[in-house]
């Protein structure tokens, strides 16, 4: 025969396995939650999908003595080079790439894309960002780079330069696409 106060711990420790149990309804906001917060991480990101390719000729592009950056050049450059996106920003319709292109410039630039973006709203747009994602022939991943503009009014076209940091002779390919935060 148990005791008053062993069958109270007994209770007790049952009472706290069933506490401890994931019941179904723990469950489903769990799994809830764990939706929610990745949707919303997925709201701000770059997907693929806002990407166009970009093309490299090696054949249009004079690379002769521009394989590769001197130690003072690459220091310049990535002073210059912008490699952290805008978390803020996002696709926006009002934001058109028009054109993009793929070329080497002498001195401490190296490999760039060039190109417009044009604001084919009637809002001025707080924030344009052009990004530039870089591979290898195999498809390998070699970087992210940008360049931005802040106040791009109305019906207003915007140069862009990204300056490119991976080395010229292990870029195969870009893609690129265009980001921004509304006023």
């Amino acid at each position: 025969m148990t005791s008053g106060s062993e069958a109270g711990d007994a209770r007790d420790s049952a009472i706290q396995e069933q506490s401890e149990r994931p019941t179904r309804r723990r469950v489903l906001a769990s799994v809830g939650g764990a939706a929610t917060a990745i949707l919303a991480g997925c709201a701000g990101s770059d997907r693929s999908s806002d990407y166009v390719d970009g093309e490299i000729d090696a054949s249009e592009l004079d690379v002769s003595d521009n394989s590769s950056r001197s130690a003072s050049e690459m220091s310049t450059a990535s002073s210059l080079a912008q490699v952290e996106k805008t978390e803020a920003a996002s696709s926006l319709d009002s934001l058109e790439l028009d054109d993009h292109y793929f070329t080497v410039v002498d001195g401490y630039k190296g490999p760039v894309v060039r190109g417009t973006v044009t604001n084919t709203s009637n809002e001025t747009v707080a924030l344009a960002e052009v990004r530039v994602r870089v591979f290898d022939d195999t498809g390998t991943y070699l970087g992210l780079y940008l360049d931005s503009v802040g106040e791009l009014g109305p019906e207003t076209t915007w140069q862009f330069e990204a300056i490119l940091l991976a080395s010229l002779d292990d870029i195969a390919t870009y893609d690129i696409a265009v980001f921004g935060i509304p006023e």
